[in-house]
């Protein structure tokens, strides 16, 4: 062994006898500049059109119209429901989770998936076996999706000539049915398999259909009478 070897080697630690070897650390990994991490501020001051609509708009119609003494007596939206009722999806969980995903999709906010209270033997269904998928919408959200409902869904449906104003149950509170879930421009019609209907329910503090009914008009809900 020459004079330079002897030297390297004994700089090198001898390992103890049933010791075993660390291994090296991998170097790290550089972090990701910070304008890919940061997300695009949220304006503070933005507001959905349709509760602009209501406050300045749709309140002082009604108050207007039914002689409500103060701004707190007019009815509002408090809610608005959206389900979709996946029968198929007892047998298959691959369809639940696509109308999770469509579902989730159009309203915008993450939607849930709905259980069997108890088994029904003539639909094949069992007690906790997922049957459809549902999302509650409030503040917000809630009048954006009314906003794209009646402004870009509903004139896409095949035939419509308006809503059916006797779907009021009688408490302030409008039910909606969808036959094709793929009137949502949120849905891609080519990458779709099962086309969906779809249940919208209209929540109010109205106190009589007739206020639910002016309430829902003042956002230009297509009633046919």
């Amino acid at each position: 062994m020459s004079e330079k070897g002897a030297r390297e080697g004994a700089k090198q630690p001898r390992q103890k006898k049933g010791e075993q070897k660390k291994p090296e650390k991998s170097p790290k990994k550089q972090a990701a500049p910070a304008a890919a991490i940061e997300q695009a501020p949220v304006d503070p001051d933005y507001e959905p059109r349709f509760k602009t609509r209501y406050e300045e708009v749709v309140l002082p119609a009604l108050m207007k119209q039914f002689g409500y003494k103060n701004k707190y007596q007019v009815p509002r939206i408090a809610k608005v429901v959206l389900n979709i009722g996946a029968g198929e999806g007892a047998q298959d969980g691959k369809k639940i989770q696509q109308a999770h995903n469509d579902l989730t999709a159009i309203a915008g906010q993450k939607a849930i998936i709905t259980k069997a209270k108890k088994s029904i033997a003539s639909f094949k269904i069992t007690t906790g076996r997922p049957i459809g998928v549902k999302v509650t919408l409030r503040r917000d959200r809630m009048y954006e999706f009314l906003d794209r409902l009646v402004t870009m869904a509903l004139p896409r449906m095949r035939d419509f000539r308006g809503l059916n104003s006797r779907s009021f149950d009688g408490r302030g509170n409008y039910a909606l049915g969808l036959k094709e879930h793929i009137i949502f421009v949120e849905i891609d019609y080519d990458k779709t398999e099962t086309v969906w209907g779809m249940d919208i329910i209209v929540n109010t503090t109205a106190k009589t259909d007739a206020e639910a009914k002016a309430l829902l008009q003042g956002f230009q809900f297509p009633f046919m009478n």
